[in-house]
């Protein structure tokens, strides 16, 4: 009888061990599947009243998702979708044309490889612009598809984008002072050995002073080097800052705005600059809850590839209300109106880049 005993509690105590086991994980499943939204999406919490206006758009490359990232095309599909500002990279050709692109080669978004098979590792700087016009900077767009969510363009989007070719930066600047658009660029200098590795900032200034016709407040000026001359020549151009500095240091550079990365987006340090008449931007937000982020953060502006996406926000996803001196309650409780999204869509780019910058 005792044995018996012994053997139903042995019995007893191996099927706890088994529930464990089983239920443990089971339940730790549960509990990450549940907390893991408030990760990913912290709801905005803001007392009636007080949330800021929506951040302005900045096209990153201009629509890089319903078009060849800085071509013409692409800078008018985000004029289209309403977008209050454009962002690109500069180049200078080896003859002195500054040209849009982000990389250091041409071998992503171009023919290079069928029209100049030898200099497909080629520095973009060190071709002649009679070289460069000659490439189709589109077809690459179709076959390559650089983002996972796309979707499918019109026969017409698909033959637009078959005959682009490299942009001018004389011609970008044209194109967004007649839709008064903001301006922002990378500008990048040029090789050693190159013609104009050293006048590289003075090209750039006359082309946009000279030859583009651009309104200078238009012009958010990001290159550090030579500010103080660019401030001289071009006294209209308003000064950005592509990092942190005290407040003091920014007002005595004339910095309007700051044109940061997304990981250093601070609700106190916007305010902070805020208070001191320095806006503040970042890059490079896709996603709706994001972009919800920096909006309930206070954020003025942001540089995105999805344009078309985020105009269409009327407010931040998860808002929560409160009444002054009230915490908002979950589950929509008395105090609180969160604004369920309908969808989230997580979009990511697919085709690799191959230099640094936004």
């Amino acid at each position: 009888m005792l044995q018996n005993g012994l053997t139903l509690a042995f019995l007893l105590r191996i099927l706890s061990v088994v529930q464990v086991i089983i239920v443990g994980p089971y339940l730790a499943i549960l509990l990450f599947l549940f907390l893991i939204p408030l990760g990913m999406y912290s709801p905005c919490i803001r007392e009636v009243g007080t949330l800021g206006p929506k951040p302005a758009l900045i096209g990153h490359r201009g629509a890089p998702m319903l078009a060849p990232e800085n071509t013409e095309m692409s800078f008018q599909k985000t004029i289209e979708h309403g977008a209050d500002g454009l962002e690109t990279d500069v180049t200078i050709s080896y003859d002195g044309v500054p040209f849009l692109m982000h990389d250091s080669t041409l071998s992503r978004t171009t023919n290079i490889k069928e029209v100049y098979p030898n200099d497909t590792a080629q520095n973009a700087a060190l071709f002649s612009w009679d070289a460069l016009k000659e490439l189709n900077a589109g077809a690459w767009f179709l076959k390559d598809k650089p983002f996972s969510c796309m979707g499918s363009l019109s026969r017409a989007d698909q033959n637009q984008a078959m005959n682009q070719s490299i942009y001018k930066l004389s011609n970008f600047l044209r194109l967004a002072d007649s839709q008064n658009k903001l301006v922002i660029f990378d500008l990048y200098r040029p090789p050693e050995k190159h013609p104009y590795r050293n006048s590289w900032i003075n090209r750039t200034l006359e082309v946009i002073l000279n030859e583009s016709g651009i309104r200078p407040h238009l012009v958010l000026w990001l290159e550090n080097d030579m500010r103080s001359f660019v401030q001289s020549v071009a006294p209209g151009f308003q000064q950005t800052m592509g990092s942190k500095a005290p407040v003091e240091d920014l007002l005595t550079d004339n910095i309007v705005k700051l044109n940061l990365a997304y990981t250093e987006m601070s609700s106190e340090d916007i305010r902070k600059y805020a208070e001191a008449n320095i806006t503040t931007n970042f890059y490079v937000i896709n996603e709706p809850w994001l972009f919800s982020l920096a909006w309930c953060s206070g954020a003025h502006s942001v540089t995105t590839n999805a344009v078309h996406t985020l105009k269409n926000l009327s407010q931040p996803l998860f808002l929560m209300g409160a009444d002054p001196g009230t915490l908002p309650l979950a589950g929509g409780e008395s105090g609180a109106s969160p604004a369920v999204p309908t969808k989230v869509t997580q979009c990511w780019r697919v085709a690799p880049t191959t230099s640094s910058g936004q």
